[in-house]
């Protein structure tokens, strides 16, 4: 974290460290002591609890699809946001469990198929582990990087990887995007919605 953020601050100009008053001594500080966390220090936080507070944060879905090897890789993903409009940015998460995301990490490129209300069985089909996920789901090439491009999804964004970082149990995942479009015959339906563990729709 600290050489992150010393290339960070030199990549904007900013001094890494302050400057020494006259007369001060110089040379390296001490280091602080360092010690384990220990148990009875960590936060009580249930995992179950977790789930079920955050679930009350509602989330579009999407299907993240890559070219892979040695067939097209995809998987059902709810953590997946915007982030820079310039330069054009999104992210997503991914655990690092994931048999998946390592096809899509050697492809380099990704294609987010944004889902629509009807598209609940479409997600299904994507969210389970192993198995040909493309078996009978229609999808042509994204024009950028020739990512699968789901048929009949609202909306779709097509990109090449630009950074990955760790967070804890999942890996953050940045795209810069390449193209992107959306289907007009689509978009009246409105987006597939997941809130508290099921599947919901905007009411009108």
């Amino acid at each position: 974290m600290a050489a992150t953020a010393v290339r960070y601050l030199r990549s904007v100009g900013a001094p890494t460290t302050a400057a020494a008053p006259a007369g001060a001594p110089t040379g390296p500080r001490p280091r602080p002591a360092l010690r384990a966390v220990r148990d009875d220090e960590r936060a009580p936080l249930d995992p179950a609890a977790f789930r079920s507070v955050l679930g009350h944060f509602a989330s579009g879905v999407t299907v993240i699809t890559s070219p892979g090897e040695p067939g097209p890789a995809g998987f059902a993903c709810q953590s997946f946001a915007s982030l820079s409009l310039d330069p054009p940015l999104v992210t997503f998460m991914v655990a690092r469990t994931s048999t998946t995301w390592p096809r899509i990490a050697r492809a380099g490129v990704f294609c987010v198929n944004i889902l629509g209300a009807a598209q609940g069985e479409l997600c299904r089909a994507f969210a389970v582990s192993g198995g040909d996920k493309f078996a009978g789901v229609g999808y042509g090439a994204a024009p950028a990087t020739g990512s699968p491009r789901l048929a009949d999804v609202p909306a779709w964004i097509d990109c090449t990887i630009q950074a990955v970082h760790t967070g804890g149990d999942h890996l953050i995942v940045v795209g810069r995007v390449e193209a992107l479009g959306t289907d007009p015959a689509t978009t009246e339906d409105g987006p597939l919605l997941f809130h508290r563990g099921a599947f919901r729709q905007l009411r009108g």
